[in-house]
């Protein structure tokens, strides 16, 4: 990328959160953007997991850069809901999502997917494009917050469609980072030894600000 196409970029992402600054942010997602400690697979984190400390999360590095950007930090809530990957049809979402409904954000960061079963049918991705509009417009509710919607660490091309579709139902932003899993760099296991395998596969510091970074980009067009 050139300087001048850099400087452009820069201007551009100064002038979006210079006119709309972000007093509220939510994230949801799964063990990338959140897991407490697990003994039993050698994890003593409360933050994405893989990353070196929370401040190295994609959650906390995104908000970083976005208080840096609009020159006021946002109130944050971080949610782990892969309860809902994992069982989303039928979801109780006043009930479960109380606290994230509540809270009222202006900003809503959705990275999910990883761990929703494999989508064998087009039956089975309609169902996931269904229920996680549900979720967004749950969010939503008669207010009109950005919602940023990001693919799967891991590429998965089915997945992938029904997040963006679902994204589109809602008019919110989609962040392609499928790209990033092809490079092995961005893995934990890339910058230093973990004990289960499953920890290991998952973004370390490099692919937390990849990650981070993505999303600022994605925000900012």
């Amino acid at each position: 990328m050139n300087r001048l196409l850099i400087l452009i970029i820069a201007c551009l992402v100064s002038q979006t959160f210079a006119q709309t600054p972000f007093k509220k942010v939510l994230f949801l997602g799964n063990s990338i953007t959140k897991h407490g400690p697990k003994a039993d697979i050698d994890w003593s984190g409360n933050w994405g997991m893989a990353a070196s400390s929370e401040a190295k999360d994609y959650v906390h590095v995104f908000t970083a850069s976005l208080t840096q950007k609009q020159g006021t930090a946002p109130e944050i809530l971080v949610k782990n809901i892969a309860d809902f990957e994992r069982a989303h049809q039928g979801y109780d979402f006043a009930a479960k999502l109380k606290e994230a409904i509540d809270f009222q954000a202006d900003l809503i960061v959705l990275a999910i997917g990883e761990n929703v079963l494999a989508l064998k049918t087009a039956e089975e991705k309609t169902k996931l494009q269904a229920d996680v509009t549900a979720l967004l417009k749950s969010l939503q509710g008669t207010r009109k917050p950005t919602i940023l919607v990001r693919s799967c660490f891991w590429a998965n091309a089915a997945k992938d469609e029904a997040l963006r579709s679902a994204c589109d139902a809602v008019s919110g932003i989609f962040c392609n980072i499928s790209s990033l899993s092809a490079d092995k760099s961005l893995y934990g296991r890339a910058e230093r030894e973990f004990k289960h395998a499953g920890v290991a596969n998952h973004p370390g510091d490099k692919g937390m600000a990849a990650i981070a970074e993505a999303l600022m980009m994605a925000l900012a067009k």
